[in-house]
């Protein structure tokens, strides 16, 4: 509780006023550290009965590796939006553009004890369901695993599914996240399927979320 108040502390300092961010925690490093980096933030919160996503880019600068530090409790349907925003402003940037700069989200490494990054920078976003035809790999709310159809299947074995099947026209393998899971159970998933599935493939899946 100590570190993760640390976390929560470096964020505060961060954004120069009292708003907390709630990271996701795991025990999987992807990237430990990243350099010449700029931090973005959103926040969770909450005004009536509704349930807002708030962005705080002010201290974005184009040319940087950027930093997303997005609230946990967050639904997909209201983080994802605000992520896109944020890569289509670096993708359409023309005059201080940074081809090498990448786009990492954090979240609380609970072996290291400090904050750990996963990227993506090539991560295409769609709020809407894939196309028919597409090979779907879908992950649902308050579930452990994927599914492919109404199969369950280990994240570890997507690859050797697709690969073994003959097909007649190899589809497009994309991903499916359920809109209403939290941020933090999406990246609970990206840091499986980065670490199981998406490190062997020179393009990424396109991934919607519906």
């Amino acid at each position: 509780m100590k570190y993760f108040t640390l976390i929560i502390a470096f964020l505060l300092f961060s954004c120069g006023k009292k708003e907390e961010v709630l990271l996701p925690k795991s025990n999987v490093t992807i990237v430990k550290d990243v350099k010449d980096h700029s931090p973005v933030y959103i926040f969770f919160k909450v005004k009536g009965k509704d349930t807002i996503a708030d962005l705080n880019r002010k201290n974005a600068i184009i040319s940087t590796n950027w930093i997303l530090n997005i609230d946990k409790r967050l639904p997909l349907k209201l983080a994802i939006p605000e992520v896109m925003k944020m890569q289509d402003k670096k993708r359409n940037e023309k005059m201080h553009q940074n081809e090498e700069s990448e786009n990492y989200y954090s979240y609380a490494d609970s072996i290291g004890k400090n904050l750990a990054f996963l990227p993506f920078t090539k991560v295409y976003y769609k709020m809407e369901k894939p196309k028919v035809g597409s090979f779907v790999v879908y992950f649902r709310k308050g579930k452990k695993q994927a599914f492919i159809g109404n199969t369950e299947i280990k994240i570890a074995d997507i690859l050797k599914l697709f690969y073994s099947i003959k097909f007649e026209r190899v589809p497009d393998l994309v991903f499916l996240f359920d809109k209403d899971m939290t941020y933090g159970e999406y990246l609970q998933y990206k840091i499986l399927l980065q670490k199981d599935v998406t490190y062997n493939l020179d393009k990424l899946p396109v991934e919607y979320i519906f």
